[in-house]
Order: structure tokens, then C-alpha cells, then sequence
């Protein structure tokens, strides 16, 4: 060793001793983190945490993009945020509700519930007089006062009953008859009863619904992509081919075929909005965009308003709590030992999440524009109540996963004796 090279440290046993305990620290923490991510409560906290928060932001969001309108319109700026309230606080104790029931419930009850939902969508095509439309879509249901989408109803039913179904025959899965029947003309059932309102987007979350079920019930792929073909095929001759709005949309979408006047006017704005807000937005309820320029602001294209308000990382929240959920149910999938709890999780995790990211992809511009809702965060009364009662079905399917109850009971019992202490302390 020459003299200008430094002479190394000496790595006594106090030195070593330092390092070891350095190492043990950093080992412990891993392991206490480990250990929370694999806690049999993990699921059941993600699950109530993101739809807490996709909740409050729907409602603070519903505010933001509507006031304006709602006051050129002659009405309260807060008429569209207390109806967005009240269908929060009907769907609240449904999830509560929903998320306490026991799995046998969902799985006896499976067929009276697709059985009754079929029904209320048929009564749209065999009462005429009851039924209302929007957007070119007949889809709504008016029994008195009230007004409601029985496809909403059918999301949940259809995907309990395909747990039910599936999860029923999981052994005999490999042949295409047990496979297919009766789940495949239950599905074309329900699809078919919807495409007779022309709603096209909500069938398309009916496909991914249907797909997700399939995948982890653990049917042959090359049925499932036979099927989406036959399907695509059929909806194209049947429901596009010759409609000129379906075909400019798609055309705007795809072919750069656009007129900003009418077809790629929503879009477009869309697009202002987003492109407008930046980094960290223009600030909350200062958006231009919702001022009658950007249609249906307060609905289908409320991401465009989060994130020219909000900017890039008001969008990254949302999306990134839409990934908690899809995490969560991916999860009870992979942990949970009944197959009729992960096939339903699965369809409502590929209906949920995959909605969220075919708004989110109408927004972008990724798609054609279809009135598809951001789920939980975009206003209507439905569509936010049968979400939210789909995710309280999987909050109980996650309170019943492998040692879950027993750490849930154990976690009220801590906080009980908590709070007991703290009052005798007074």
C-alpha cells in the first residue's frame, strides 16, 4: 500500500455491533410491514378506506362542476350537490347493511335477485308508459316518484349470480356444456334486455363483468375470446352499422374524422380541461371549462373538471384509489377458499374498476364517448347506490376471509378497552 492511498478504517466489535443492530432495524421493519400487508385485514381496510375517500370526493367534485350551471338554470347552486347527498346517505346504510350480511345469503339469494332485476329492465320494454329515456338510451324506470336504472341493479345481481353459478360447477369447468350453461344465456339474457334501450356503454361494463367471472372461474380462454368476438360482431351489425352518431363518435375517436361543432365537442373540452389544469390545477371550483362549455361536466366527464381543478395529481389520487379497490378485490380473490366469493369479486372488481377506466379513457380521448359514470364520483342516484352496495357485498366477502373476523373482533375488543380506560381516567 503506498502512502498516498487512505489507511481503511479498523471494523472492531463495536463498529460490527452498531452495523448488526442497524440490520436488525431495518429487517424488523420490513417484516412488521410484511406483516401488515398480509394481515387477514388488509382487504377489508382498503376496501372501506378508498370508497370512503372516492365517496367524499365525488360529493365535494359534484359540487364543483354544477353550482354554475345549476344557478344559470335559475336554480340553487346547491340542488345537484344535496341530490348527490341524499343518494349518499340512502346508499350508506346499504352498504353497511350489504357488508354484515354472511356470504350464504348472496349465494341462496342469488337467483331471486337476477330473477327480479331481469324483471324490473323487462318492464322498461312491456309498460312503455313507465319507462324514460336520456341521451338516446331508454333505460330508466319511473314506479311513482321514483325514477332508477335497473341495469345498475343488474351489475350486482348478474355478478352474484354468476359466483353462484360458476362456483357451483368449479370442478366441472373444463367441459364447455357445464361451463357455458346456464351462465352464458343468462348473461345474453341480461345483455340483450339492456341493448333494447340502446345503452351501449353500460353493456360493454356488462362484457368486462362477464369476462372477469369467466377468467377466474377458470373457463377455457379461447371460449371467452370466441365469445367477445361473436359478441363485438353482433353489436356492430346490430347496433352501430347505419347509426351515423355511433359512427362519428368512433370515427372521431379513431380515424381523425372529427367536427369540432358537434361529435368531437365534448371530447375536445375534455381535453381543455385536462390539458388546463396543470400540475396542481387552477384551484377548486375556479374551473372554466364547467361554464357551459364541457357537457354533462357534473357526469360523464367529471374527471375533465378534477383535473383542471385539481391538476395531474388531483387525477392521480383518483386513479390510484380506483387501483387500492382493484387491489383489495384482487386480493380476496387470491385468498379466499370459496370460489362463489371469488368469481363475484372478480366480476364486481372488473365492473367497478374496469367502468372507472372506460370513463377515464373517454375523458382522454382514448376512446369514443360513451355514458359511462365515473363510479362513486361522478352524480346520479343508481349508479352510485349499486356501487356502493357492490362494494359493501365485497367488504363482507373480505370480512370472511381466513382469520379476518377473529382479527376484526380482536381490533374492536383493543379499542373498547381503550376507551373504558380513558373514561375511568376522568
Amino acid at each position: 500500500m503506498s502512502l498516498s492511498e487512505p489507511v481503511p478504517a479498523r471494523r472492531g466489535p463495536a463498529a460490527r455491533l452498531r452495523r448488526g443492530r442497524v440490520a436488525a432495524a431495518d429487517g424488523g421493519a420490513e417484516r412488521a410491514w410484511r406483516g401488515q400487508w398480509n394481515s387477514a385485514v388488509t382487504s377489508y381496510y382498503l376496501l372501506v378506506g378508498a370508497t370512503t375517500l372516492l365517496t367524499g370526493i365525488g360529493l365535494v367534485m359534484v359540487l364543483s362542476s354544477s353550482a354554475v350551471t345549476e344557478v344559470a338554470a335559475g336554480r340553487s347552486p346547491y340542488s345537484e350537490f344535496v341530490a348527490q347527498g341524499r343518494y349518499v346517505l340512502i346508499g350508506l346504510p346499504v352498504l353497511v347493511v350489504a357488508s354484515v350480511l354472511p356470504t350464504g345469503f348472496y349465494k341462496n339469494g342469488a337467483w331471486a335477485f337476477f330473477g327480479g332485476s331481469l324483471a324490473l329492465q323487462a318492464l322498461i320494454l312491456l309498460v312503455p308508459s313507465l319507462a324514460r329515456g336520456a341521451g338516446g338510451n331508454t333505460n330508466w324506470l319511473q314506479l311513482g316518484p321514483i325514477t332508477f336504472q335497473p341495469s345498475e341493479a343488474i351489475k350486482l345481481a348478474l355478478a352474484i349470480w354468476l359466483g353462484a353459478v360458476l362456483g357451483r360447477k368449479h370442478r366441472l369447468i373444463g367441459r364447455w356444456r357445464q361451463a357455458l350453461l346456464p351462465s352464458l344465456p343468462g348473461a345474453l339474457l341480461a345483455i340483450g334486455l339492456v341493448l333494447a334501450g340502446h345503452d351501449l356503454g353500460t353493456v360493454l361494463v356488462f362484457a368486462l363483468l362477464v369476462a372477469g367471472a369467466y377468467v377466474v372461474a377458470g373457463i377455457d380462454l379461447r371460449l371467452v375470446a370466441i365469445g367477445t368476438a361473436v359478441a363485438a360482431g353482433a353489436v356492430y351489425v346490430f347496433f352501430i352499422q347505419g347509426n351515423d352518431n355511433r359512427t362519428k363518435r368512433i370515427l372521431s375517436a379513431y380515424a381523425g374524422v372529427c367536427d369540432e361543432t358537434t361529435e368531437c365537442y365534448q371530447s375536445l373540452h375534455g381535453l381543455f380541461g385536462l390539458g388546463t389544469g396543470g400540475l396542481t390545477g387552477v384551484g377548486l371550483g375556479a374551473g372554466r371549462e364547467k361554464w357551459n362549455y364541457l357537457p354533462e361536466a357534473h357526469n360523464d366527464f367529471i374527471f375533465s373538471v378534477i383535473g383542471e381543478e385539481l391538476g395531474f395529481l388531483g387525477t392521480l389520487i383518483v386513479l390510484g384509489l380506483f387501483v387500492v379497490l382493484g387491489i383489495a378485490m384482487s386480493r380476496i380473490v387470491r385468498r379466499h377458499p370459496d370460489p362463489f366469493v371469488k368469481i363475484a369479486t372478480a366480476a364486481i372488481a372488473c365492473w367497478v374498476v374496469g367502468q372507472a377506466f372506460i370513463n377515464i379513457g373517454v375523458v382522454i380521448g382514448l376512446l369514443p364517448v360513451i355514458g359511462v359514470p365515473l363510479p362513486l364520483v361522478s352524480a346520479g342516484g343508481s349508479a352510485l347506490i349499486m356501487t356502493m352496495a357492490a362494494l359493501g357485498v365485497v367488504i363482507s366477502f373480505a370480512r370472511s376471509e381466513p382469520g379476518a373476523r377473529e382479527a376484526l373482533a380482536a381490533r374492536r375488543g383493543v379499542v373498547r378497552r381503550s376507551v373504558a380506560v380513558i373514561g375511568r381516567r376522568r
